[in-house]
C-alpha cells in the first residue's frame, strides 16, 4: 500500500503524435483538461469510468498551420457560458475555440514570430509572449496594447489577481511586471532564461529558469526563496490550490512535487523532456512530454493505476539510457562502482539516486521513500572517462564536474562541483569549509578530483580535418592544446558554397519513368521519341565528360512533364533535381526569362504542400537546393526567399528524416548565400526556420546542417547574433553539444554557441 502523499502513475493518455507542449484545466466539462502538441493540435479529455481509470478524447481542434506551442483557458462568460480555449502557435496566431467545432471561433494575429506563452484574466482579458521579445494584452478579438521592454524572447506571461497587474519572463533572464501597459518593476536574479511563471496569491509568484532554479517572488521585488533540486532546465510550474505547495518538470526528465519548501518527491519520465504540467480539479497532476503522451499522477488510492500497469511503467523507465553529463549523477569511475548487495542499504531521503555496476553495465537506481526501496530509472551511458564539453548545472550555475563525495560511510552523499579551470586545493577548502568537515580530508578531497579530472579537456583533437558534409579529408588542421582547453580550426562554417544533392543512377531513374509511363493517362503518356530525348538530357547533365550539352527542346520536354501527375512524377522531379545543377539547365528554368524562374518555383513550391507526397516533397526541396549552384537559380531564389522558407517550414512537423535533409541543406544554402550581405530581414527567416525545424527534427545529420546554417548566419554578425540570443537559439542547442556520434554535431554546436557568448 502507498504512503499517503505519495503520488504515482494514475494513466497514460495516448493520442498525440509529437510532443506534448502545453496543458490547462478546463471548466468544462468536470474534470477535464486541454492538450496542445507539435502535431498541431489541441486536444480537450474527459474522465471516463473505465476500469483503467483514463481519458476519453472529447474534442480535437485544428487551425494552426505549425507547432502549438501553448494552451490557456478562458473563463465562462455569458456569451460564452462554458469558457473558450486559447491556443499559441509556431505560425504566429493564436486561435480561440469553443467546444463545438474543431475549426477556430477567431484567430488573433499581430506577434511576428512564435507565440510561446498564455494567460487569461477576469473579463476575457488574454495576455500572450512571443518569440518577437513582445507580450500583447488582447480583448474583444483586439490587441489592446503591446508591452515592450524585453530584449528577448517572452517565455512566460501571467496574470495577477489584482486588477491590472501582468507579468512577463524572457529569455533575457528578467521578469518584468506591468500597470496600464508601463513597467512598473524588473526583477532580476535568474542566471539563464526565465521559462515559467505562476501566481501564488496577490502579492506573490514563482518563476522557473532554464540555471535550475525556481524563486519565489513578492511583487514588490524581493526575492524571499530559492528552491534547488531539478539538474537541468525547468520548463513549468503549476500551483496547488493552498498556494504553497508545486509541482515542476524539466529537461531531468522528472516531475518533482514540492511541499512545505521541499521536494518531497521526484517522479522520473521515460521521455527525454517533459515539458509541462497542470494541476486537475481533483488534485491529480497531469504532464506532457517529448513521448507525446499525457500522464496523469495521482496520491488517491483509488485512482492509482493497477500493479500491472504500475510495473509496465517502472519498467519502461528501467530501459531508459541516462547520460551522466545531463542527469544529477555526478562523475562514474566504473571500476571503483559497487556491485547489486548495495541496494540492500536504503537511501537516506527522497529522489537520492545510487549507481551499480552490472556485468558490464552502469545502472542507475532513485530511492523511493513510499515504497522503503531502489527503483532503477535506466542505464547510464558513457563516463569520466569519455571526454564531453557538456556543463553540468547544480545550484543555478554551470560546472565540468559535479561529484558524489561520501565522507562518511553511511552518511549522507555530498555534491562537489568543479570546473577544470579551479584550482583543485582551494576548491577542495571551500567544500570542507562549506559543509563543517574536518580540515584532515584535505589532502583526501583534493587528490580526488586530481585524479578523476585527469586528461579532461574541453575538447577532442582530430586526427585530420575533413568536409563535414563528404567526410573527403581536406588536409591536417593545427590544434593547440594546453592543460585545459583545446582550440580547433573551424571547419564548418561560415559556409558560402552551396550544398547540392548529387547522388544519380540514371538507370533506376530511366526504368521507374518508363514503369510508370505505361500505367500513365492517356494524355499525359509520352512517345518513345520524347522518353528518348529526356533519356539524353538526364546523361549529359549526369556525366561532366559528356560530349552532347542538353538542348532547348531537351529542356521544354523535362519542364512539361515536371507537371504529371502527382501520383507519378518524382522520377521525373528526380531528372529534374540532377538537370538544375547544370549551367545550361540553371540558365534556362531559372532566369533566361523572369516570368520562367517564377514559374519553376512556384512549381516547387506546389509539390511542398503539407499533403502532398512525401517522395515530392522531399525531391522539391532537393531541387530547390541544386539551384543555388548557378548564380541564376540562387538570384531567384533569393528573390522568393520569402515564400520559399515559409513553405519549408510548414515541412518541419513532417516525420520523415529525407525531407528534414534537405529542409536543413535549404535553410543551410540561403544562409550562405546571405553571409556578409546586411539584409537582416532575411537572416530573421533564416534563424526563425532553423529554430523551428530543430524543435522537430531528430535525424543528426540535419541537425548537423541547421548548427552550420546557424553558425553561418550569426558569423561575424553582432545584430544576427543578438537576433538568435532573443529568439532562445543558446539554451535550444546546447543540448547538441555532448554528441559524439556523429562527433561534427557536438563540435559545430560549441563553435556556434561560441559565436553567441
Amino acid at each position: 500500500m502507498a504512503t499517503p502523499n505519495s503520488y504515482k502513475l494514475s494513466c497514460s493518455i495516448p493520442g498525440h503524435e509529437m510532443d506534448v507542449r502545453g496543458l490547462s484545466a478546463a471548466f468544462f466539462p468536470d474534470g477535464a483538461f486541454v492538450s496542445v502538441s507539435r502535431d498541431r493540435t489541441g486536444r480537450v479529455w474527459v474522465p471516463n469510468s473505465s476500469p483503467d481509470r483514463g481519458f476519453t478524447e472529447m474534442h480535437c481542434m485544428t487551425g494552426h498551420q505549425n507547432f502549438v506551442s501553448c494552451v490557456c483557458i478562458i473563463a465562462p462568460s455569458d456569451t460564452y457560458p462554458r469558457g473558450l480555449i486559447a491556443t499559441g502557435g509556431n505560425d504566429h496566431n493564436i486561435c480561440v475555440f469553443t467546444l463545438d467545432q474543431p475549426q477556430p471561433l477567431f484567430t488573433l494575429k499581430g506577434h511576428k514570430n512564435t507565440v510561446c506563452t498564455l494567460s487569461s484574466g477576469k473579463f476575457g482579458t488574454l495576455l500572450s509572449g512571443s518569440w518577437d521579445t513582445t507580450a500583447k494584452v488582447w480583448l474583444n478579438e483586439k490587441c489592446m496594447m503591446t508591452l515592450q521592454g524585453h530584449t528577448a524572447a517572452v517565455w512566460a506571461v501571467v496574470i495577477l489577481p489584482e486588477q491590472g497587474l501582468m507579468l512577463s519572463g524572457s529569455a533575457d533572464k528578467t521578469i518584468k511586471l506591468w500597470k496600464a501597459g508601463h513597467c512598473e518593476k524588473t526583477f532580476t536574479g535568474h542566471e539563464d532564461c526565465v521559462r515559467g511563471l505562476a501566481v501564488v496569491s496577490d502579492l506573490e509568484f514563482f518563476s522557473c529558469s532554464n540555471d535550475t532554479s525556481i524563486r519565489r517572488w513578492l511583487v514588490t521585488g524581493e526575492c524571499v526563496q530559492v528552491y534547488y533540486s531539478h539538474t537541468n532546465y525547468i520548463y513549468s510550474l503549476a500551483v496547488f490550490p493552498n498556494g504553497q505547495d508545486f509541482v515542476s518538470t524539466g529537461e531531468d526528465r522528472t516531475l518533482r512535487i514540492w511541499k512545505q519548501g521541499e521536494c518531497q518527491q521526484t517522479i522520473r519520465l521515460p521521455a527525454q523532456s517533459v515539458w509541462c504540467c497542470c494541476i486537475l480539479p481533483n488534485g491529480d497532476i497531469a504532464v506532457g512530454a517529448s513521448d507525446g503522451l499525457i500522464r496523469v499522477f495521482t496520491e488517491v488510492e483509488d485512482r492509482m493505476a493497477s500493479p500491472q500497469d504500475l510495473q509496465a511503467f517502472e519498467d519502461e523507465l528501467s530501459k531508459t539510457t541516462i547520460d551522466p553529463k545531463t542527469g544529477d549523477l555526478g562523475d562514474i569511475k566504473m571500476e571503483d562502482l559497487p556491485g547489486r548487495d548495495h541496494l540492500d542499504e536504503p537511501g537516506n531521503r527522497e529522489g537520492q539516486t545510487r549507481l551499480i555496476k552490472e556485468g558490464q553495465k552502469v545502472e542507475a537506481y532513485q530511492w523511493s521513500v513510499a515504497d522503503s526501496r531502489w527503483m532503477k530509472i535506466g542505464d547510464v551511458v558513457g563516463g569520466s572517462n569519455q571526454q564531453t564539453s557538456k556543463k553540468v548545472n547544480y545550484e543555478g550555475k554551470e560546472y565540468d564536474f559535479v561529484f558524489t563525495i561520501d565522507i562518511n560511510e553511511g552518511g549522507p552523499s555530498m555534491k562537489l562541483p568543479y570546473n577544470v579551470t579551479d584550482d583543485p586545493w582551494l576548491t577542495a577548502h571551500n567544500f570542507l569549509q562549506k559543509n563543517e568537515l574536518s580540515p584532515m580530508f584535505l589532502d583526501q578531497v583534493a587528490n580526488f578530483i586530481i585524479e578523476n579530472t585527469k586528461g579532461h579537456t574541453l575538447g577532442a583533437a582530430p586526427p585530420s580535418a575533413a568536409d563535414p558534409f563528404t567526410g573527403k579529408a581536406t588536409g591536417s588542421t593545427s590544434a593547440i592544446v594546453s592543460s585545459i582547453l583545446f582550440t580547433s580550426t573551424n571547419i564548418y562554417f561560415p559556409k558560402t558554397d552551396g550544398v547540392t544533392f548529387e547522388q544519380a543512377n540514371a538507370t533506376q531513374i530511366m526504368a521507374k519513368l518508363r514503369e510508370l509511363n505505361g500505367g500513365a493517362p492517356g494524355e499525359y503518356r509520352l512517345s518513345e521519341e520524347v522518353l528518348g530525348s529526356l533519356e539524353k538530357l538526364l546523361v549529359s547533365v549526369c556525366d561532366p565528360c559528356a560530349s552532347e550539352q542538353p538542348t532547348t527542346e531537351q529542356i521544354s520536354l523535362l519542364w512539361k512533364t515536371s507537371h504529371w501527375p502527382e501520383d507519378i512524377v518524382f522520377p521525373v522531379l528526380d531528372i529534374l533535381r540532377l538537370a538544375v545543377r547544370h549551367p545550361q539547365v540553371n540558365e534556362s528554368l531559372c532566369g533566361g526569362d523572369a516570368d520562367d524562374g517564377v514559374a519553376l518555383c512556384n512549381h516547387l513550391l506546389s509539390l511542398m504542400k503539407p499533403q502532398a507526397r512525401p517522395a515530392n516533397q522531399m525531391l522539391a526541396l532537393r531541387t530547390l537546393c541544386n539551384c543555388f549552384s548557378g548564380w541564376r537559380g540562387r538570384a531567384l531564389l533569393l528573390a522568393q526567399r520569402e515564400a520559399v522558407l515559409s513553405h519549408a517550414a510548414d515541412l518541419c512537423s513532417v516525420c520523415n528524416k529525407n525531407i528534414h535533409i534537405a529542409l536543413a541543406t535549404l535553410v543551410l544554402n540561403y544562409a550562405g548565400s546571405l553571409h556578409g550581405q546586411p539584409d537582416l530581414e532575411a537572416k530573421a527567416q533564416c534563424l526563425s526556420v532553423a529554430s523551428a525545424a530543430l524543435e522537430s527534427v531528430q535525424d543528426k545529420e540535419a541537425v548537423f546542417r541547421l548548427l552550420v546554417a546557424l553558425g553561418t548566419t550569426v558569423a561575424s554578425d553582432q545584430t544576427a547574433q543578438d537576433l538568435a540570443k532573443s529568439l532562445g537559439v543558446t539554451s535550444q542547442i546546447a543540448k547538441y553539444t555532448s554528441v559524439t556520434d556523429p562527433a561534427k554535431v557536438g563540435e559545430c554546436c560549441q563553435l556556434v554557441l561560441k559565436e553567441l557568448q
